[in-house]
């Protein structure tokens, strides 16, 4: 196959307007409207409110070009959309080749008779979304969250670009991703899936290698069609590549083979997720032939792994673990949305440096959000080599889907296919799932689900019937999930603590302090998160000076989940002192979020083997906003991703003290404390048994030591271990507190410190802080105890070692690991005042 891109030439025009402007392709409306001046930046101020006006309008793209002769010379040539967004008519030279509407898929179309050797005319014109979803919404209401759009669910395109409660109303329109001419011959690949059978020191790779014919409407399969692909005298070639770069495999398989494709891999270099291992990775080419000549090419490259979900009956429940290679582990991660709104600023190295920071702070895991989109090639090659493993959701996410319409089933189910059979074959692909929060929503009938029996009807049909039976046919290896959360389907205990995956939001959206994860040992919980607001220098992106107030309107404009910047002032007061000024109660919002998180993460690391994953929601921004996210828009770190390196570390102490706890501070109460004690646990995620040592120190406001103690303890791989309760009856909750920290060959590797009531009744001293930089490192200085040590530069946009730590006075070093420590400055949580 010979491929020609067509993304040069091209001009778009607003329909009422008709003056045409040159257009980027893959692009997008908002695009070209930005790069000419036709729109302000919708991310300033309120400016979300015009951009989303634009697109109630129509808009036209068109390009002229000429065929490659390379291409021209083949006796068939297909015009592919690789991604268009989303309802549109296309013509080529003034024939009309067809209607699309639905951006999850490729469309392709056989041109070669309406094709001249050169001056083609390519026009696309695109329909107002806006209208659409109207349209459909006024012809029957699905029911969808409030802070969408009516009617988005009638319409396969990103669910969120129409609002979301951290994201905008705007919804793009436009090609966002490569618009292909192919030269064929009379037959092409059509899949290739590789199986994998895995024994000691062994495995059999088996390939289903698919061919389509132009002239012919069913598929071969080889191994399967010999008579069939004999006769057109197709051979293919299959190649495997080691890590090393050596050749394992190459051979010509016969079209006229009756028997299946298998090899043999001795000695096999296995896939393993971050944190367990290496991700070593064996390149596959196949080549089409016909009579010696290659018609197409696939390439992929793979991990040999296993990877499942182990459910199991115990004594709580049924386990939900993820399985790799016969290894159980504790999934460590965050939940995926889209990186931007503006889905052409989505590039492959922003995408790289978003997931290496993931891995940064030792994720293992992540979720791709089923209100998004299916992401890019790129996406999956580099969690691929990152090894995080995916948990997949089909794009449906918290609305009614029907499938009353025969084209809108067999639209889903061409995208389902589609995506499976481009995904299926990658290392870190964990599982698929049907949909985010519906079956939850039927159970529990939120926002009235369940009074609509007609969609129950169509949602077990969809993702109890559809779906699965697609993914047994193209991906039979993968597991698959009905919905997040679940507990198996069917309706039945869709959101049971003691089987399946959770949702858990009562710290949160229920106003519960943040003690309320000890209460439940859920067995997977692939999500929960706690807001924050972002860095001062991403707020100034937005605002101008008199907005920064977090209830003016454009902060409350830059904030998507209903009252939520009065929830953070609910919970802070808590906590803390109200802050002094506005930059100060920005920090304290993320001192909550990371608290929050830290709360729940520790407590179900320390019950692992009946809780097996902490999936955070969420781990990233798609333009700046008041969010769940740990990493902004800007790509700043947020307090709770350097938390995250902490409490997802393999090797991890933690503390769960007794007595006064921060949301259940009462000075009124008598007696004041009661039961005050600490105790530690060691929780190791790594498949090695290690030896550490153990110290706690009862410390007073200045950071002297009153009383200390110290123990080792031999941690046995993939584990948590508990020490014995410490006592902690005496010590004066509003002068005392309580440093740990553990160490591995002398060298500490994990820490923190504890408090015995909210940090607003500590009697904090003055740490008189320092900061200086030294090369490429960070010295602070503190003269008592700090809570909560930041640093930044300028601009914010230096990424440490370590940061938002707390320093029992002394002297503290971290590694400038990106940006450059100019007016440097530092502040810890007695600066909350």
């Amino acid at each position: 196959m010979i491929t020609q891109k067509l993304h040069k030439n091209w001009r778009m025009r607003r329909c009422e307007e008709g003056d045409w402007i040159e257009a980027t392709v893959p692009g997008s409306v908002y695009r070209d409207l930005l790069e000419h001046g036709k729109m302000e930046d919708p991310y300033y101020r309120d400016n979300e409110t015009e951009a989303l006006k634009l697109m109630e309008s129509d808009y036209e793209y068109v390009t002229e070009f000429t065929v490659e002769e390379a291409v021209w010379d083949n006796p068939y040539i297909l015009l592919a959309f690789q991604g268009i967004d989303t309802i549109a008519d296309i013509w080529l030279n003034g024939t009309h080749l067809g209607y699309v509407d639905n951006m999850h898929r490729v469309w392709e179309y056989e041109v070669k008779q309406y094709l001249k050797r050169s001056s083609n005319n390519l026009k696309i014109h695109f329909y107002s979304p806006i209208a659409y979803i109207r349209k459909k919404d006024e012809e029957e209401h699905w029911i969808a969250p409030g802070e969408a759009m009516r009617g988005t669910s009638h319409i396969r395109k990103s669910q969120c670009m129409f609002g979301w409660d951290w994201g905008p109303r705007l919804p793009d329109a436009g090609i966002f991703r490569e618009v292909l001419l192919c030269g064929c011959a009379a037959e092409r690949l059509d899949g290739v899936y590789i199986r994998q059978d895995h024994e000691e020191n062994r495995v059999t790779l088996g390939f289903d290698i698919d061919v389509k014919c132009f002239d012919y409407r069913h598929i071969l399969r080889f191994g399967r069609d010999g008579k069939g692909l004999g006769s057109r005298r197709l051979d293919c070639q299959i190649t495997v590549i080691g890590p090393d770069q050596k050749i394992c495999y190459d051979e010509v398989v016969s079209g006229e083979r009756r028997e299946e494709i298998s090899f043999v891999v001795e000695h096999p270099q296995l896939w393993w997720p971050n944190g367990l291992g290496e991700q070593p990775l064996y390149t596959v080419t196949v080549l089409l032939l016909k009579d010696g000549e290659t018609l197409d090419t696939f390439s992929k490259r793979i991990g040999l792994r296993t990877l499942t979900v182990h459910r199991e009956k115990d004594a709580f429940g049924e386990s939900f673990a993820h399985e790799v290679n016969g290894v159980q582990y504790f999934a460590m991660g965050a939940d995926y949305i889209p990186e931007d709104s503006l889905l052409y600023r989505v590039t492959k190295e922003r995408t790289r440096d978003l997931l290496s920071q993931a891995v940064a702070a030792h994720h293992n895991s992540i979720r791709v959000w089923g209100g998004g989109y299916y992401p890019d090639d790129f996406f999956w090659d580099i969690c691929d080599e990152l090894g995080l493993v995916v948990w997949m959701d089909f794009a449906f996410a918290c609305a009614v889907y029907k499938l009353k319409d025969p084209h809108f089933e067999e639209n889903i189910t061409e995208e389902t296919i589609q995506n499976i059979k481009r995904i299926r074959n990658h290392a870190c692909l964990g599982l698929w799932c049907g949909n985010n929060e519906m079956e939850s929503f039927y159970y529990t009938n939120a926002m009235g689900f369940n009074e609509d029996v007609e969609a129950k009807g169509h949602y077990i049909k969809l993702h109890e019937y559809l779906l699965p039976k697609l993914v047994k046919t193209y991906d039979p290896q993968t597991f698959y999930w009905p919905s997040s959360p679940s507990s198996g389907g069917c309706y039945v205990d869709s959101v049971s603590p003691d089987k399946g995956d959770v949702h858990y939001w009562d710290v949160w959206h229920g106003n519960k302090p943040f003690t309320e994860y000890r209460k439940f040992f859920f067995r997977y919980l692939s999500e929960f998160g706690f807001q924050s607001f972002p860095s001062i220098r991403t707020v100034e992106s937005f605002t101008e000076p008199e907005d920064r107030n977090i209830f003016s309107y454009v902060m409350e404009k830059h904030q998507r989940n209903v009252a939520a910047n009065g929830k953070i002032i609910n919970y802070m007061e808590a906590t803390y002192l109200y802050p002094n000024d506005f930059d100060t109660l920005l920090y304290a919002s993320q001192l909550l979020q990371a608290d929050a998180v830290r709360y729940g993460v520790e407590h179900f690391r320390r019950n692992r083997g009946r809780c097996m994953g902490t999936i955070i929601w969420q781990l990233n921004d798609c333009w700046p906003v008041a969010s769940w996210a740990s990493i902004d828009y800007y790509g700043r770190w947020k307090a709770l991703h350097y938390y995250e390196k902490r409490f997802f570390a393999p090797l991890m102490l933690s503390c769960e003290e007794e007595g006064l706890l921060s949301q259940d501070a009462n000075p009124n109460a008598e007696p004041y404390v009661l039961n005050k004690s600490i105790r530690l646990c060691v929780a190791n995620e790594s498949r090695v048994d290690e030896k550490v040592t153990v110290f706690w120190e009862l410390r007073d406001r200045m950071a002297q030591v009153l009383h200390s103690g110290n123990q080792e303890i031999t941690v046995p791989a993939q584990s948590s271990v508990w020490l014995e309760r410490v006592p902690m009856q005496h010590a004066d909750e509003r002068n005392e507190y309580v440093s740990y920290r553990m160490e591995k060959k002398g060298v500490e590797v994990s820490g923190g410190t504890a408090l015995f009531t909210a940090p607003k009744f500590f009697r904090f001293a003055d740490p008189q802080l320092t900061v200086r930089a030294e090369g490429n490192e960070i010295v602070v200085e503190a003269k008592a105890y700090a809570r909560s040590v930041e640093v930044r530069n300028k601009n914010d946009d230096m990424i440490l070692s370590d940061n938002f730590f707390d320093m029992n006075g002394g002297e503290r070093r971290v590694r400038i690991m990106k940006g450059t420590p100019d007016e440097l400055e530092v502040r810890s949580v007695f600066d909350i005042r």
